[in-house]
């Protein structure tokens, strides 16, 4: 058994078979996920609970990352959110495109990670680096 870290089964194993560029989603409990492409690792509990803050923190202390996308409405419809990016994501590690733009991203995504968040906008794609 794990000692540490990520203990979710499904999720550690989703995270070990991830390479360079490949892209994770992590979504809050509404985004449309598809339903064939990506593996879907499903953490949402209740209402909140995973947050989008609790997973997103977790995954990146696991993962090593090259860059993010999320919605740009972000900004303007969930602060708390936006600042959360901006602080894991310095610019100009993170781009902002349209809601549709990163809704249809989340097909090409290896892995998917849902959370029990219910603030709108609460996704990010991760880009997957290297860690040399």
């Amino acid at each position: 058994m794990k000692r540490a870290g990520i203990l979710n089964r499904h999720l550690s194993a989703g995270i070990a078979l991830l390479g360079h560029t490949d892209t994770v989603m992590v979504c809050d409990a509404g985004l449309p996920i598809p339903s064939c492409g990506p593996v879907v690792v499903d953490l949402a509990f209740r209402e909140g609970v995973p947050s989008f803050e609790q997973v997103l923190t977790g995954l990146l202390d696991e993962l090593v990352t090259e860059g993010a996308v999320a919605a740009q409405e972000v900004s303007e419809h969930n602060p708390a959110a936006m600042a959360l990016l901006d602080a894991c994501f310095p610019y100009p590690a993170l781009d902002l495109v349209s809601h549709e733009e990163l809704k249809s991203r989340t097909a090409t995504a290896k892995l998917v990670v849902r959370t029990g968040e219910a603030r709108p906008y609460a996704n990010v794609l991760l880009r997957c680096g290297v860690p040399f």
